[in-house]
């Protein structure tokens, strides 16, 4: 009996290991702003319920996986804890139009987005580059080239 406890104790230990690491790689793969917030303090669930960007709360907030998101409202955050593959956005947050084109982390314009096949892609929109625009020219090989390139850093 002793012996399965001490099994027992160990397989936690390195469970519970094992999953902050996990935590700790993702946060840095997932483009955060400096406090840690993921989509500048945007909620995720807006995009997909408003149609539109919504800025979170600053008291209805989720840690998922050790990144932190904000909501405009607390059932906002609940269909997200829910679900949270459903409302997370793809490739980290990091521009998709930049992830297909060349595989880079480039910051994004929450505001400027597109939901296909139910899943949030964010874009870099500043100094007159509206990557979406882009984007939309070349969708089918720039995601096919983004998906491939994002396994490179989600791995």
């Amino acid at each position: 009996m002793k012996q399965l406890l001490t099994t027992l104790l160990v397989s936690i230990t390195f469970l519970a290991g094992v999953s902050a690491q996990s935590a700790d790689a993702r946060k840095k793969q997932f483009n955060l702003d400096k406090s840690g917030l993921a989509i500048e303090g945007y909620d995720p669930v807006a995009y997909f319920t408003n149609g539109k960007p919504v800025e979170g709360r600053k008291d209805i907030t989720l840690e998922y996986q050790g990144v932190m998101y904000r909501f405009a409202s607390p059932g906002n955050r609940d269909a997200f804890k829910a679900n949270p593959g459903r409302y997370e956005p793809q490739y980290g947050g990091w521009c998709a139009y930049a992830m297909g084109a060349s595989g880079d982390k480039v910051s994004v314009d929450p505001e400027t987005f597109k939901i296909i096949d139910g899943k949030l892609y964010l874009f870099y929109n500043k100094f007159f580059n509206n990557t979406l625009k882009s984007w939309n020219k070349d969708e089918a090989h720039l995601k096919a080239n983004a998906d491939k390139n994002w396994m490179k850093f989600s791995q």
